[in-house]
């Protein structure tokens, strides 16, 4: 089990760029694949991109593709989410979540999960 804590979000302006963070509990968190999702109001929680816990393999959902990166620091146990050009359609509440292993976008197959922070983004 890992405990996760996600920050940076914010209140940005199209265009703009959020950096997000997953800082991680446990002894055990660079072994677990980490994803980055996102639930916008009405709407199901979708995963944004992933990333093995060596950093090798990496998903990213088509509308995140060249706007976001994802990217680990096992010797901080943290995860990040760079996202630039923002559109007001990124807005959400942005979960972190991690499994030990499993490279999937199904939000069942992730055991952890952080509290979210939110992301606004205006027009």
């Amino acid at each position: 089990q890992v405990q996760l804590v996600e920050s940076g979000g914010g209140l940005v302006q199209a265009g703009g760029s959020l950096r997000l963070s997953c800082e991680a509990s446990g002894r055990t968190f660079s072994r677990y694949l980490v994803g980055w999702f996102r639930q916008a109001p009405g709407q199901e929680r979708e995963c944004v991109a992933y990333i093995s816990w060596n950093g090798i393999i990496t998903y990213y959902i088509d509308s995140a593709k060249g706007r976001f990166t994802i990217s680990r620091d096992n010797a901080k146990n943290t995860v990040y989410l760079q996202m630039n050009s923002l559109k007001p359609e990124d807005t959400a509440v942005y979960y972190c979540a991690a499994n030990p292993g499993i490279a999937t976008r199904i939000e069942s197959g992730y055991q952890n999960w952080g509290q979210g922070t939110q992301v606004t983004v205006s027009s």
